[in-house]
């Protein structure tokens, strides 16, 4: 919830009728909508649903950028484990790491009730064994093996037919997965290119995006991951007429965006709401989490960020 003042007009004590609207009902259990033993429970905020949540995810990057480890990611989530559901390695780094180093790391995130995802590596897979199908289901079993609980299937790189992307959903799923497409409107998303290079790859019209996110959804997806860039990422200007046409037609549960920068966040859940489905950076917990409480914010969402029910 807001600051005292926002809710009220004064800097009086909230009234007794005020706590009953915006606080947790007494008759709920605190362990299913707030984290336990902190020392501000009398402060209202948005409550925050227990995990596995439907909605209001979020989706952290592990390894890539910075060498995330098994130890640095069970600090984190012994302090912030409240406000993470998933964890999403990159660039295919899992495939560095020792077997055995890489299946402590996704136990210690089960241990805190957070689902691990492959990120996107299946489009290498294909693209080197030709679309093998063996090749391809040898894959899906050892992800499976080792933990996993997300397959993200990216179409940055790979001009793919639809319906094959429908049988990589099955296939995903077959084998124990939540397959979790990715679809975006820029060509060759996904690798550090410039402005430019991306401008110069051209865009799809976002009617492809949502026509192809439906029969993914239809196929069995578990999630839609909406890629950044060429809307809010390596762009001149935003592309928010994308953003807004992708939530009027697809149903918001099963759309996470991607959101690297803090004002990208803020742009979604100050137009979508604190449940939008997110995904950033592991450095920008804390930061979301505040503004998903609204206890916290920019001039543009300071106070404004409200739940109710």
């Amino acid at each position: 919830m807001s600051l005292l003042r926002a809710l009220t007009g004064t800097a009086r004590p909230i009234s007794s009728a005020s706590r009953r609207l915006f606080s947790v009902s007494p008759r709920a259990s605190e362990s299913q909508v707030r984290p336990s033993g902190t020392a501000f429970e009398f402060l209202p905020t948005n409550p925050l649903p227990p995990k596995p949540r439907k909605q209001g995810l979020t989706e952290i990057r592990g390894p890539y950028y910075a060498p995330v480890g098994q130890k640095y990611i069970d600090e984190l989530l012994s302090d912030w484990g409240d406000y993470v559901d998933g964890i999403k390695f990159a660039g295919g780094s899992f495939s560095l790491m020792p077997k055995e180093r890489l299946t402590a790391f996704i136990e210690t995130a089960h241990k805190h009730n957070c689902y691990v995802s492959t990120g996107g590596f299946i489009e290498r897979v294909i693209a080197t064994s030709g679309g093998s199908k063996d090749v391809i289901s040898k894959y899906l079993k050892a992800c499976k093996d080792v933990g996993f609980d997300v397959l993200e299937i990216s179409s940055g790189f790979l001009s793919i037919p639809t319906s094959d992307w429908q049988f990589l959903i099955e296939l995903t799923a077959q084998h124990g997965l939540k397959p979790k497409p990715e679809v975006g409107i820029q060509w060759g998303a996904g690798g550090d290119a410039s402005v430019e290079e991306l401008e110069s790859a051209g865009t799809r019209d976002v009617g492809w995006v949502i026509e192809r996110a439906e029969k993914f959804i239809g196929a069995g997806a578990h999630m839609i991951m909406i890629e950044s860039e060429g809307i809010t990422e390596n762009v001149k200007s935003w592309r928010t007429d994308v953003i807004s046409g992708i939530n009027s037609k697809l149903p918001t549960e099963k759309v996470m965006f991607e959101a690297a920068e803090p004002e990208v966040f803020s742009y979604h859940i100050q137009n979508t709401g604190a449940t939008a489905n997110l995904f950033i950076d592991h450095s920008q917990i804390v930061q979301l989490a505040c503004l998903r409480r609204g206890i916290w914010g920019t001039g543009a969402t300071f106070g404004r960020v409200v739940t109710v029910g």
